[in-house]
Parts: C-alpha cells; sequence; structure tokens
C-alpha cells in the first residue's frame, strides 16, 4: 500500500513555504530494484526524496527537474529525475557497495556520496535550453549540500531536512522522510529565528513518521505555533517511463555507421535502463529496421 505524500504548505502568515514529503514506499522500491546496500538506500533515498518535492514544484506536466550528486564517494554518482506530480526516478553507480557506520553510529551517507564535486540540478521547462545550476559539495549529507545549492545558485535561502531510517540487520526502509522551507521576501527576521530553532526538532520528522504518525499530524505538531495552512497534497511514487519506443530513438541517434556495425558484428543488442533496470532486447531484424529509419526509408 503506498502512503506516501507531497504536502505543501505556508507558514506564520503566508511568509514562509514549506513542502514535505514521506516517501517510505517509493524509497523501498528503488531499494528492490536496485539490490541497494544500507547505506546506499539512505544516500539514494535522501535524493528522491529532494528531487520528487522540487519536481512536485515544476508547473507544466512536459517539464522535468534532474539532480547530479558527483561527490567522488564510494556510492559514485547519483541521479534523478522527477515530473510536477512527484513521480521520480533515480539511480547510483555503485549501489551495493556498503560502509562502516560513521562516528556517530549512524549510516555514512557522506563518505558514500563524497565531497569531492559538484550538486547539478537542471530544470527542463520545454524551452530550447533548459536552466542548469551547479554548486560545489560541500558535506555529502545530501539536505546541507542542498540547502547550500538554494542560497547559491538560486539566492534562495533554505532549510532543508531529508531522513532515511533503515533497519541494521534486514536493510529494510523503516521511515523517510523530507521538509524544505524557504522564507518569502518580506519575511520578519522574527520568523526566521523561530523556523531556526526548530531545526532540530525538524531532525526527529523520519523518526515520528516511523513510530506511525501521519506526515499530516507531524507538521501540524510541529508548526503548531507558526499559523500552518495546507495549500496542496501531492502523491510521489518511484516510476521509471522508459519504453521500448524511446529505447528505439535512442539506437537511431547513435548513427547509421554505429548501428550497420552492430548488425554486422553482433547481430543485435540488449540495452538496459540504468533508472529502472529493465531490459530490452533488439534482433537483427529490429536493428535493420531501425537502420532503414536512420537512412530515411
Amino acid at each position: 500500500m503506498n502512503n506516501d505524500i507531497i504536502i505543501r504548505g505556508l507558514l506564520a502568515d503566508s511568509t514562509v513555504k514549506v513542502m514535505a514529503i514521506s516517501g517510505k514506499t517509493l524509497v523501498a522500491e528503488a531499494k528492490r530494484i536496485h539490490g541497494l546496500s544500507r547505506v546506499c538506500t539512505a544516500a539514494l533515498g535522501r535524493a528522491l526524496l529532494m528531487t520528487s518535492m522540487m519536481g512536485a514544484q515544476l508547473k507544466n506536466a512536459d517539464e522535468r527537474v534532474t539532480t547530479m550528486l558527483k561527490g567522488g564517494g564510494e556510492a559514485g554518482n547519483i541521479i534523478c529525475t522527477a515530473d510536477w506530480t512527484g513521480r521520480v526516478k533515480g539511480y547510483l553507480e555503485n549501489p551495493t557497495v556498503e560502509l562502516p557506520p560513521a562516528p556517530n553510529g549512524k549510516l555514512d551517507v557522506a563518505l558514500a556520496v563524497g565531497w569531492f564535486g559538484d550538486l547539478t540540478v537542471v530544470r527542463d521547462m520545454g524551452l530550447k535550453e533548459p536552466y542548469v545550476g551547479t554548486c560545489p559539495i560541500e558535506s555529502g549529507e545530501i539536505a546541507e549540500d542542498f540547502a547550500r545549492y538554494y542560497t547559491i545558485s538560486e539566492q534562495q535561502p533554505s532549510l532543508v531536512y531529508l531522513g532515511v531510517r533503515v533497519n541494521a540487520e534486514t536493510g529494510e526502509v523503516l521511515a523517510a522522510s523530507g521538509l524544505v522551507a524557504q522564507p518569502l521576501p518580506g519575511c520578519p527576521d522574527e520568523v526566521i529565528d523561530t523556523l531556526t530553532e526548530k531545526a532540530k526538532a525538524i531532525e526527529t520528522l523520519t523518526a515520528t513518521l516511523e513510530g506511525g504518525v501521519s506526515l499530516k499530524d507531524a507538521l501540524m505538531s510541529l508548526f503548531a505555533d507558526m499559523d500552518f495552512k495546507i495549500t496542496a497534497n501531492q502523491y510521489p511514487a518511484f516510476r521509471c517511463d522508459c519504453s521500448r519506443e524511446r529505447l528505439e530513438r535512442v539506437l537511431i541517434s547513435i548513427g547509421e555507421e554505429e548501428l550497420a556495425d552492430m548488425i554486422q558484428t553482433e547481430h543485435g543488442a540488449e540495452l538496459t535502463c540504468h533508472f529502472c533496470n529493465t531490459k530490452y532486447q533488439f534482433d537483427e531484424a529490429d536493428l535493420t529496421r531501425l537502420l532503414n529509419e536512420a537512412k530515411g526509408n
């Protein structure tokens, strides 16, 4: 049963916008599809939660947002893409790598992600050129890096929290959540101070959800003194939109020469979608048909 939800709202007389996600099911689906280790479940899970929330802020059905964490860590690069419904897909390069716990006893997401590269956000708004924003990864903890991205690349100071709780023995996803709070222009300093004071309480959100509290009730409690008003609900999911037709277009795009060589030497091709691990088989007849299409016949 999928109880995942994104809740959007306003705080403090509409001076702060807030978005929160409960995403246990979508993170568990990513773990199943990719065979993720415990630390990779936490790392990819956090990135998926964040990307899903960023996708839910898009305005139109043909828009997409892609996030890329290239930090040089043990898990390799992390790529996620979401649409305006919050449906999200993603993968990391080394899904089974496992690491010892961090000094604080928690999963060492920072070491898995690394902090020797960049966080890049690509917003494809259906225009000629997508919007691309980049900032250096500073911690590898993902939430801190996205908060820094918002400040540096979008000039939007933001409080960002992301959490994935995993059973230490079985690797089962117990709970997953995220929250982004952004003061709007003209937000009073005292409201920002109140929000900052809540940072520690916000960090307990995933544990609260694990205890059986709904996201709505958790937010109502968390922001009881800040006039929290819900403005929209959305229902995210881990979902890949790959298809045989899309991969046919990829094969055509590699060019006549490479297609002809593939027919001659391999007599077929097998393509695997990075996002969902679905395998697509193309035999010699399929490739010949695509070669003829590439030639315009």
